[in-house]
């Protein structure tokens, strides 16, 4: 089965915006274009229903509904138990409520083994630990080819480590790292696992609870949804952990680690989120299974996509000596999230592209530790291109043009 591309991208306003028009979209790592049924349900809200909700008036009956919904349907379609998600207003700031958590929980001595190959969101909180004498260990990757290898995270494993966080897919070096097999291993050592899927997740949304992890985070802005950070913390963790929300809401799950008022709107658009991912399916496949089977059908449409675009790319840029690809070089080991390190600093190059209609990016991409491992000048940053399932092979022809003309 293939990607229907034209039913995909009239599933998107932006496809049909006269600013839009002319212009391929390669920053997607930083955040993707909103699907209209996500944008229907905020405007929705906004109209309706824009109450304290949960009371007993109808508008407020049904804004609390709404918000339930998202969280009931994206947790089915993640594999977990509705109250083991919970909403924040970023990756960021979910991931540090959960280090406040672990600060309270954990013994001075006890270690935390963190990556350098992460967006600093899931690498700087948990190293801020040490000042309350929690040690700090870093899995390091290859600094050429920037692969984290499994027998050096053993190496480092032993009874004193409580947890290991590291990166579904690295923002920077886009290889898709095994969760499920890096999960096993840590468990197996006793310790939790914290997996950062923001750059994995908006490429087909995983099957959390097939993966083993006890944490993962991913942020809606990047899956087609509004600006909100989603949080799965497995049951057997979250009631280990301090609450970290108002002492009366301590006995509900999903409110632990939210220590300030959702935001009510953006929560409830979230169920565009599955709006879309079950017209997906339906429109490919015609009939609705288990929500997870429907969550494993349309992340292998939009892999499969992606892999056949990126495939030219990666061959284009792997015959010119002028840059250096990060990461992988062969499609189906990484996401479509390209970062090159140029003879110049990105930010110009970026800046020309974006006179021929790439919308691309240049900097750091908050991955300083990741790019300074693999000998990369922060200073000058890579160039970063990355797109997604609603990327046509088109775009990509025009970005390789532009790449031609511009590098």
């Amino acid at each position: 089965m293939q990607l229907d591309i034209d039913f995909v991208r009239s599933s998107f306003p932006a496809f049909r915006e006269p600013t839009l028009e002319g212009q391929a979209f390669f920053e997607n790592a930083g955040g993707s274009y909103t699907c209209g049924a996500v944008i229907d349900r905020l405007t929705r809200f906004y109209h309706a229903r824009k109450v304290q909700p949960y009371g007993p008036y109808d508008a407020s009956r049904l804004g609390g509904e709404e918000m339930d919904e998202a969280r009931t349907r994206l947790a089915a379609l993640l594999g977990v138990e509705s109250d083991e998600l919970s909403f924040g207003p970023s990756t960021t700031q979910n991931t540090y409520v959960l280090a406040q958590a672990f600060r309270r929980w954990m013994k001075p001595g006890e270690e935390i083994i963190v990556t350098n190959q992460d967006h600093e969101a899931n690498s700087g909180p948990w190293r801020r630990l040490v000042e309350d004498g929690i040690r700090v260990r870093e899995w390091r990757m290859d600094p050429e080819t920037g692969h984290l290898d499994l027998a050096d995270l053993e190496n480092l494993l032993d009874e004193n480590v409580r947890l290991v966080c590291f990166p579904h897919c690295s923002n920077v070096v886009g290889e898709v790292n095994d969760v499920a097999a890096i999960c096993a291993t840590a468990q197996a050592a006793g310790a939790f696992t914290c997996v950062d899927g923001v750059s994995y997740a908006p490429h087909g949304l995983p099957n959390v609870g097939d993966l083993g992890a006890d944490i993962y985070l991913f942020s809606a802005y990047k899956t087609y949804g509004p600006h909100q950070g989603l949080m799965v913390v497995n049951r057997a963790l979250a009631e280990q952990l301090p609450n970290q929300g108002h002492f009366f809401n301590g006995g509900t799950l999903y409110k632990r680690f939210t220590p300030a008022g959702p935001d009510h709107a953006q929560v409830a658009a979230c169920a565009g989120i599955a709006d879309y991912n079950d017209a997906l399916y339906d429109h490919h496949f015609g009939h609705h299974p288990a929500p997870t089977v429907r969550t494993q059908a349309v992340h292998d449409l939009m892999r499969g996509h992606e892999t056949a675009l990126l495939k030219p790319l990666l061959d284009y840029l792997g015959a010119k000596n002028a840059v250096r690809l990060l990461g992988p070089g062969q499609a189906e080991r990484r996401a479509p999230t390209v970062a090159l390190s140029l003879q110049e600093p990105a930010g110009p190059v970026a800046a020309r592209l974006a006179q021929s209609g790439i919308m691309a990016g240049g900097g750091d991409f908050y991955a300083v530790r990741a790019l300074e491992a693999l000998g990369v000048d922060p200073n000058r940053g890579v160039l970063r291109l990355s797109f997604v399932h609603y990327t046509t092979a088109e775009e990509v022809d025009r970005l390789i043009a532009a790449l031609d003309q511009h590098l």
